[in-house]
C-alpha cells in the first residue's frame, strides 16, 4: 500500500473502499469484510449512507487491530452547527462501534459549517477524531474555510474521474496543503467508460483493466481513492494496481478526456442545493 502525508502528519492510504449506495446491510458488511480480507485498509463511510453499523460489524469481525485501519465517516447536512455536530459525531461512533475515527468530513457546503467546523476542531483537540476535512466544497468554500477557522481541513472529497479530472481544483489544494480525494472515480459508468478505447487501449499496454487504469491515473495525481464493488473479483482487481506504473505519455492522453463538467449535479444549482439541505436521515 502507498500512503499520503496529511497536513496534521497523519499518514492516509491512498486506495481505500467506499461504500455508497450499499444499502443492503448484510451485503454491505460481506463487501466490507472482503475489502478488509483483500488488503484494503482505508474504509470511507457516511451517516447519510445508512450502512455505519454494517462497516463497523465488518471492521470487529475482521480481527485487525483498530490502529491499522484508517476510518472515514460524514456529517449530514441538518446535523451541521455547534453541539448538533458533537451528537451527530457520537451517533456515528455510536453506530460504527469505535472509539475514535480517523477522518471526519463535513458532508455537504451547506448548513451551519462553520458552527460544526468549531464542534470538529474540538473533537479533533479531544483525540476522538484524527483528522477533519470537507466533500464537495468548491476551491472558494474551501478558502473562506480556511481563513476563518484555526485547524485548516486536512481532505476535500470531491467527485473526480477521466472525465471531470478537477485540475484547477487539484493545483488549488496543493497550494493550500489540502488532500484531494475522489469520490466516483469510475463516474458510476458514465459516458461508456469502461468501455473507451483510450483507456481500454492504455490497459491493454499493462494486461490491466479499464477500472485499473483509472486507479493508477488517479494515485499518480497523488489523489486518494475510494473506488465501490460488491463483487468481491473487482474488489480484489481495484486493489491491484500497484505493480504497474502509468507513461508521461499516458498520462497525457487521459487529459484529452476531461470535460471539465460534473457527470452527476452541479452544487451550486438552488434546486439542488435545497433538495440537499432538506434531505432528512432517517
Amino acid at each position: 500500500m502507498e500512503f499520503v502525508t496529511l497536513n496534521n502528519g497523519v499518514e492516509m492510504p491512498v486506495l481505500g473502499f467506499g461504500v455508497y449506495q450499499v444499502t443492503d446491510l448484510e451485503e454491505c458488511e460481506r463487501s466490507v469484510s472482503d475489502a478488509l480480507s483483500t488488503g484494503y485498509r482505508l474504509i470511507d463511510t457516511a451517516s447519510a449512507y445508512g450502512n455505519e453499523t454494517a462497516v463497523g460489524k465488518a471492521i470487529k469481525k475482521s480481527g485487525i487491530k483498530r490502529e491499522d485501519i484508517f476510518l472515514t465517516t460524514k456529517l449530514w447536512v441538518q446535523d451541521a452547527g455547534e453541539g448538533k455536530t458533537r451528537n451527530a459525531f457520537n451517533k456515528s461512533l455510536k453506530n460504527l462501534g469505535l472509539e475514535y475515527i480517523d477522518l471526519y468530513l463535513i458532508h455537504q457546503p451547506y448548513g451551519d459549517i462553520y458552527g460544526a467546523w468549531r464542534d470538529m476542531e474540538a473533537l479533533l483537540k479531544e483525540g476522538l477524531v484524527r483528522a477533519i476535512g470537507v466533500s464537495n466544497f468548491e476551491s472558494d468554500r474551501l478558502i473562506d474555510l480556511i481563513l476563518h477557522n484555526e485547524v485548516k481541513p486536512a481532505v476535500n472529497q470531491i467527485e473526480t474521474h477521466p472525465f471531470n479530472q478537477q485540475i484547477a481544483a487539484h493545483d488549488f489544494m496543493k497550494e493550500n496543503d489540502v488532500q484531494q480525494e475522489s469520490w466516483g472515480p469510475f463516474a458510476e459508468g458514465k459516458h461508456d467508460i469502461f468501455t473507451n478505447a483510450l483507456l481500454a487501449g492504455i490497459g491493454k499496454k499493462y494486461n490491466k483493466s479499464v477500472a485499473q487504469v483509472i486507479l493508477r491515473w488517479l494515485i499518480q495525481r497523488s489523489i486518494v481513492v475510494i473506488p465501490k464493488s460488491v463483487k468481491k473479483e473487482r474488489i480484489e482487481q481495484n486493489f491491484d494496481v500497484f505493480d504497474f506504473s502509468l507513461s508521461g505519455e499516458d498520462m497525457d492522453q487521459i487529459v484529452s478526456l476531461d470535460l471539465k463538467t460534473s457527470s452527476f449535479f452541479d452544487h451550486r444549482d438552488p434546486d439542488m442545493v435545497k433538495w440537499l439541505g432538506t434531505r432528512k436521515l432517517t
